[in-house]
């Protein structure tokens, strides 16, 4: 019988970066693909995907997004600002796009945060940050809803609660990054607990793939090691047991 394969993901420039490692992690694979769904026709038809990426969208956010972004910030000590607010499923999908140009961008991002605070208690906007990964946003929800078998292969995952995993359940103590440029301190720190946790060092040391950046190959690799922990049971949800959205999509971060 062929050994299963397991595929970390996280959103990059040119699209997802995805990390395919196997039971014993003895090798893995990388590549930059263009679409989510690129994914699930890879060769090796991972049987459990990891992803940092939001799955399942409230219809009002509650104080601090959804329960689950709630249940893992205070694990994280000084990293907490790293898991973002989600907001409601109308705030994600209202600006469909494409917006040329930073005024366009600017615009959109107003009219979304008009209806983030409508749509949430107590009122809250939607930091720019997070904006600019509603496209991403969608692109997963829309395959999981189209496609109802991938919600037993597909988990939302968030690198540094990963990293809190790995690191013995312990905050880490440097950022992977500072005033939005790489943090080497901090890339060392999460390099040295992929490879204490068995995976290959060439590979986690390597150059990310044209598309990606260094920060995006080690949190595919954080993700890629709980989908792992997923399928042999190691991982847990946050909360648990998980809430599910208007879909039945489960709002869980696993780690």
């Amino acid at each position: 019988m062929k050994e299963a394969w397991f595929a970390g993901v996280d959103g990059c420039p040119a699209g997802w970066v995805a990390v395919f490692i196997q039971a014993g992690r003895d090798s893995a694979r990388v590549r930059v693909v263009p679409r989510f769904a690129d994914i699930f026709a890879a060769p090796e038809a991972p049987t459990i995907i990891a992803v940092d990426m939001p799955i399942g969208l409230p219809e009002r956010a509650g104080p601090g997004g959804r329960a689950a972004e709630n249940a893992v910030r205070p694990l994280l000590g000084a990293r907490q600002s790293s898991v973002f607010s989600i907001p409601s499923r109308e705030a994600v999908y209202s600006e469909l796009g494409p917006l040329v140009g930073l005024a366009e961008i600017i615009a959109a991002h107003q009219r979304a945060c008009v209806i983030a605070r409508r749509t949430s208690d107590p009122p809250r906007g939607v930091a720019m940050q997070s904006f600019m990964i509603f496209p991403k946003i969608r692109e997963l929800d829309e395959n999981l809803r189209n496609d109802p078998a991938l919600k037993a292969r597909v988990y939302e995952t968030h690198p540094e609660v990963a990293f809190w995993q790995l690191n013995g359940q312990q905050a880490l103590s440097e950022p992977k990054k500072k005033r939005s440029r790489p943090y080497e301190p901090g890339l060392v720190q999460r390099r040295q607990l992929l490879i204490a946790a068995g995976l290959p060092e060439e590979a986690v040391n390597a150059t990310p793939p044209k598309g990606a950046h260094a920060d995006d190959l080690i949190d595919a690799f954080a993700c890629a090691e709980i989908a792992r922990q997923i399928h042999f049971g190691k991982a847990k949800p946050f909360p648990d047991p998980p809430e599910r959205d208007a879909f039945g999509l489960p709002m869980a971060i696993w780690a």
